[in-house]
């Protein structure tokens, strides 16, 4: 069957947008959907004002992708990842320095609107890529030989895959009649940027106390001095109440819940506030389609699993489809087998992590602490589960 395109790709959120750079270089024929254009001007309505901290993995799939060169000159280096338990008096602080297993850092903060207009700059040079913002896609109906799907100003196309980069509420998973596993834990995460009279000297911090970690990533500093973004997960309802408060408010509940660890604190940028859940799909194929990223999987801003996972999704998409063609029975076979068992893993133990915050008991809060002592001062250990954070 001739088909219009090899690989459709629906939604242009970074895991979408990384898709197209990713596979378009490697040179597959792709067409990406979303109903809207992705926002890049930091100050426009509607703009992504968070920072992601991408890891060794990921950055390696960008720099395959021709994308890294763009987002290098905004990227913060992350050495090293602290855990405190501020649930002690004083804090109890562990540091895993990347130095320990690799010559590179960690990963590197990025904001989330340059990555965004990096990836959109790339798929503008892909002769092979076309991009259709403003449309979605409303029917899929898929065949042996391709899919064939039905956008919204009422166009058809054929493709040998459809990848659903299309988020946690999937459409294109619902039409597949794929099933998802959901877990609600009852929090809001808020996330701002500040400046800090302490440098962070390339130290991701993440404090742990009740209610869910607070966690402050470096930024690159500027004219104001050192900077941070900063994601605080709490109980929704406290969480309500703080994003209602004046800045001077906020700003010294923030201040108290940091520990002290950056210093004084000052305000950056607005706040911005979400629900954290999880979602993990019963499949992640179907005929002709492939889920990725959170149509796929979604959990918890901690230790910077989200969209890392996600660009795992992608790379194995884009390896699978350089052995085979994209979207046969066996390449979806292989992806499902090879990914889902990583994520299942990684959302097993952010979960475990975060409902230990979530935890007030002093009894929960001693076997964390415990916990954290015990990957951190058995070197072998250690290093193990840095590996596995960056994705071994």
């Amino acid at each position: 069957m001739m088909v219009d395109t090899d690989i459709l790709i629906a939604g242009a959120g970074p895991a979408g947008l990384a898709a197209a750079c990713a596979l378009g270089t490697e040179g597959h024929r792709v067409i990406l959907v979303d109903p809207a254009a992705p926002v890049v001007d930091a100050d426009a309505p509607g703009a992504d004002l968070r920072t992601t901290a991408l890891l060794q993995p990921a950055r390696d799939l960008l720099d395959r992708a021709r994308v890294w060169d763009g987002v290098a000159p905004d990227a913060t280096a992350l050495w090293t990842m602290r855990i405190v338990d501020a649930a002690t008096t004083p804090p109890v602080a562990r540091d895993f320095e990347a130095r320990d297993i690799s010559d590179a850092p960690f990963g590197w903060n990025v904001p989330n609107a340059v990555l965004r207009r990096a990836l959109l700059d790339r798929i503008g040079a892909l002769p092979n890529v076309e991009t259709r913002f403003g449309t979605s896609v409303t029917a899929l109906f898929a065949r042996d030989a391709a899919a064939r799907v039905t956008l919204a100003n009422g166009t058809r196309l054929t493709a040998g895959l459809v990848l659903a980069c299309d988020g946690r509420d999937s459409p294109l998973r619902e039409m597949a009649g794929i099933g998802t596993r959901r877990a609600g834990y009852g929090q809001t995460a808020i996330t701002f940027a500040v400046t800090h009279t302490a440098p962070h000297e390339d130290v991701s911090t993440e404090i742990h106390a009740s209610g869910g970690p607070f966690t402050l990533v470096p930024l690159q500093s500027d004219d104001n001095g050192h900077r941070s973004a900063i994601v605080w997960m709490d109980d929704a309802r406290a969480q309500t109440r703080r994003i209602a408060l004046s800045d001077a408010e906020f700003l010294a509940e923030a201040q108290a819940r940091s520990a002290d660890v950056m210093g004084t604190l000052t305000l950056a940028s607005p706040r911005a506030a979400w629900p954290i859940s999880s979602v993990l799909a019963e499949r992640w194929t179907a005929r002709r389609l492939a889920l990725a990223a959170e149509a796929a999987h979604a959990m918890p801003p901690i230790g910077a699993q989200g969209l890392n996972t996600s660009l795992k999704d992608i790379a194995a998409l884009r390896d699978l489809a350089a052995t085979g063609e994209p979207g046969s029975p066996d390449m979806l076979a292989r992806y499902e087998r090879d990914r889902h068992a990583d994520v299942a893993l990684r959302m097993a133990g952010i979960d475990l992590l975060n409902r230990t915050s979530l935890a007030g008991l002093a009894p929960v809060q001693a076997l964390r602490r415990m916990g954290i002592a015990a990957l951190h001062d058995v070197p072998p250990l250690r290093r193990a589960i840095m590996r596995l954070g960056l994705g071994a």
